[in-house]
């Protein structure tokens, strides 16, 4: 009895993890189904913040519908779309952070502080709705690039144009 309820354990162990089918990044040029990313690291900012309420292309975060992001535009580009599977929440990539570059981190903007502090660190999944684009990180990144940690992400884009973007982790 034991034996079969360990190979029943086992066997629902390995469907469990089968069905979280992760996949490696693309480039802005695959806008077809969804990609799910498994294990993502996530951390939370708000606006009262050093930053401001204010994203890097100058427009206001935001907290309604698609909410703003911030990563390493390298890792994950300008204007990608993504689902957090477990909450169903849609953000979008239109800000970046210095302690992110060179992570797989992506920053959540959350409202306020309480919900900032609640979220704190997570590993979630996620589906990709749409890639961003290299090519406008580049574009907004360039008159910043006196910065040394905006000149990495700015040479990490560089490097590839065309290439399938592959997670460093």
């Amino acid at each position: 009895m034991t034996t079969l309820l360990r190979l029943a354990l086992v066997s629902g162990f390995a469907l469990l993890g089968a069905s979280c089918a992760c996949q490696p990044h693309k480039t802005a040029s695959t806008r077809s189904a969804p990609k799910r990313v498994c294990k993502v690291r996530t951390t939370a900012y708000t606006h009262t913040e050093a930053g401001g309420g204010r994203n890097a292309i100058g427009t206001r975060l935001s907290g309604k519908n698609v909410m703003s992001a911030a990563a390493d535009w390298s890792r994950w580009p300008l204007g990608t779309k993504f689902r957090i599977v477990d909450t169903d929440e849609i953000f979008q990539i239109d800000d970046y952070g210095s302690a992110l570059i060179g992570t797989g981190t992506i920053d959540l903007y959350k409202t306020n502080r309480l919900a900032m502090n609640k979220w704190g660190v997570r590993s979630v999944d996620i589906d990709v709705i749409q890639w961003g684009s290299p090519e406008r990180s580049i574009e907004v990144l360039a008159p910043r690039a006196k910065n040394r940690r905006i000149r990495t992400m700015i040479v990490a884009l560089s490097r590839k144009p065309n290439e399938q973007i592959t997670r460093p982790f």
